[in-house]
């Protein structure tokens, strides 16, 4: 890789992660922007499209779908929605888990 794509690969998380946890709605940015975070560094460019393409779907739709208020459409399923989807479960399963043990 050169140093002009690394450079750009690492602009382009940036602008990515900028917009993964400022989406408008607090909840999308706890999910999508927690998932960014734990993971951006090492996407590649085939990466940082699907969750591109995760984030053109509106904040309502994809706050249902995230915490399984109504199943995915078969149009908008994708491997990367399903693993924000399994990390925003397991940290919600987490923190219940947690309130409850109190």
């Amino acid at each position: 890789m050169t140093e002009l794509s690394s450079e750009a690969l690492i602009q382009r998380r940036r602008r990515l992660l900028y917009r993964a946890t400022h989406r408008g709605t607090y909840e999308n940015d706890l999910m999508i922007g927690g998932f960014a975070r734990k993971y951006i560094d090492g996407m590649d460019d085939e990466a940082l499209d699907a969750l591109e393409a995760v984030m053109e779907h509106p904040d309502a739709e994809l706050a249902d779908w995230l915490t399984g208020r109504k199943p995915v459409p078969a149009e908008a399923e994708s491997d990367m929605l399903r693993r924000i989807r399994d990390e925003a479960a397991e940290i919600a399963q987490g923190e219940f888990g947690a309130k409850r043990g109190r």
